[in-house]
């Protein structure tokens, strides 16, 4: 059974990201389930930090981007999620190719969700471990 209160689809997830941050570091969703939403974001210029590795602070804007979409799917039209808090666990260093993260719900609640996003290497080793909390706020 989908945990999805909005009709979504890969096409119009990405579309929403023209023109932000989120374009800019390459980041694509690349699934869609039941219970969980898929993304990658490559590893190379954009997204190292000087050690030529991937940056700590771009595998939490690929965790918090996951989170927030699936959250914001996760509610009626006349609510919206927002970032209240962010942690992440940096387990395993990844050079180059692309990094894969899936978010999946830990609570969804009316006043606040929190998302669990784990991201592997092209390898599939586990290179960070994020725990997101959103705020569900009114917009109508």
């Amino acid at each position: 059974m989908s945990i999805w209160k909005k009709d979504i689809s890969l096409e119009i997830l990405n579309q929403q990201s023209a023109n932000t941050l989120v374009e800019h570091v390459g980041i694509e969703i690349t699934e869609v389930g039941d219970d969980y939403i898929k993304g990658t974001m490559p590893v190379d210029h954009r997204t190292h930090q000087p050690m030529g590795i991937l940056h700590g602070g771009a595998s939490v804007v690929l965790a918090e981007t996951l989170g927030s979409i699936a959250g914001n799917c996760a509610v009626s039209d006349k609510r919206a999620c927002v970032g209240l808090d962010i942690n992440a666990n940096h387990i395993s260093k990844v050079q180059s190719g692309h990094v894969t993260g899936i978010a999946k719900a830990l609570h969804i609640g009316r006043a606040t969700q929190v998302w669990e996003i784990k991201l592997y290497s092209d390898s599939g080793k586990l290179t960070c471990v994020s725990r997101l909390t959103l705020a569900v706020i009114d917009i109508a």
